[in-house]
């Protein structure tokens, strides 16, 4: 693939490392040792040793010239890597999950997430484009997912007629990977210094109270935005949770969340399919059909009927709506096939939104990770280092 050309916003100089100590005294003291040879053996001698060191001498200077280019080019290359090149179009693209022409002339960003569960080897590539108009910015991302996950711990009728949740017995808490929903992650830097040097990273702490740690930035009043789609419960609504990280820190009474958080909502959202009691679903699907699909639209809610149901059957523990206020601002579409996952997100470059990342400068950079949630709740792969994206 190759690599889209850097904004000179972000091009940093090159420098060079000095030579290795051992090879600068291996040229020196040959060099000495053929000068002692030509003061022995003449003036004739020497015209000839002469040309013969310049012949060497240049081939000395191409190759030098050679490193030179093949260290500025290798450095170059691997910054372009790492930049996601946003291209200007005059109208949205599709937002269907295909890729029309104006997706196709984006320069693709392919980089490479590890460390996750459930993924082979922990591992995927995510493929993403990105565009955007006057007034609003669209991604396209796409990666291998063996499975389409959206079973999410739904209601199961028993034998004896009571209901039971589909848990992972490996879930020591907040940790299922077994029956959870397939989840996408983007998390931008809104005013994180250490987040600009080490991307995701200044933000995971592992241990403290949980299987897969927590999330919180370093310092008081840094926070990241965290932009969160969500197979079951946001993807059937056409959204992405939008959410965010600050500096707090986990405590299990007062922040089970650590710094992890959502955007201040005025309606909408998911919620638990459940009795008051927690032993039953309070709700079901039109007709009180089983699932699939593993999600009820709360406009389309119906009343329990446990006699409609039978031993196996299942019913879904989630209830979605869309969300309305700050935490509504990113729209979603999706799609899986033969085992690709396509995200399609959406939002304005600038909102009024403290807890937002604001594309409001078009000459910058800016920072930017990326998460893939194979079925897994928390336990995601992850991508290195810092990557950046660039308006064109």
């Amino acid at each position: 693939m190759t690599a889209p050309a850097v904004e000179p916003a972000i091009r940093a100089r090159q420098r060079l490392p000095p030579p290795p100590i051992g090879g600068v005294i291996g040229l020196y003291s040959r060099d000495t040792e053929r000068r002692t040879r030509s003061a022995r053996r003449g003036p004739a001698c020497r015209r000839e040793t002469d040309m013969q060191r310049l012949g060497t001498s240049g081939l000395a200077v191409l190759l030098a010239v050679g490193l030179v280019i093949g260290l500025v080019a290798g450095t170059t290359d691997a910054q372009q890597k790492n930049v996601l090149v946003a291209k200007k179009v005059a109208a949205a693209p599709a937002l269907d999950g295909s890729l029309d022409a104006a997706w196709n002339a984006a320069p693709p960003l392919t980089v490479k997430a590890m460390g996750g569960k459930n993924l082979p080897g922990g591992a995927t590539e995510i493929t993403t484009r990105a565009l955007y108009t006057a007034d609003t910015v669209y991604f396209h991302v796409q990666y291998k997912d063996a499975t389409q996950s959206i079973r999410r711990a739904p209601w199961v009728k028993q034998a004896d007629g009571s209901w039971q949740k589909l848990r992972d017995p490996n879930d020591k808490g907040g940790d299922n990977n077994l029956y959870y929903e397939d989840k996408f992650a983007m998390i931008w830097n809104i005013s994180s210094p250490a987040f600009e040097a080490k991307g995701c990273m200044s933000a995971c702490h592992t241990g403290e109270g949980k299987p897969f740690g927590n999330k919180y930035t370093p310092g008081a009043g840094e926070r990241l935005d965290m932009w969160h789609f969500k197979g079951v419960r946001t993807g059937p609504i056409g959204q992405v949770d939008d959410q965010y990280v600050d500096n707090t820190r986990y405590d299990p009474a007062t922040a089970k969340e650590a710094g992890r958080k959502s955007d201040p909502k005025t309606g909408g959202g998911y919620v638990d399919n459940a009795t008051d009691d927690k032993k039953a679903p309070k709700f079901a699907l039109k007709g009180n059909r089983p699932a699939p699909p593993y999600w009820i639209v709360d406009a389309e809610k119906e009343p329990f009927d446990d006699s409609k149901y039978k031993a196996g059957d299942e019913v879904p523990s989630i209830l979605v709506s869309p969300f309305t206020g700050d935490r509504g601002d990113l729209a979603a579409a999706t799609a899986w096939k033969d085992g690709v996952r396509t995200v399609v997100i959406s939002r304005k470059l600038v909102t009024d939104s403290e807890f937002d990342v604001q594309f409001g400068d078009l000459r910058k950079p800016y920072a930017f990770g990326a998460a893939v949630f194979d079925n897994a709740q928390v336990r995601h792969a992850f991508t290195p280092g810092v990557l950046k994206m660039v308006f064109e």
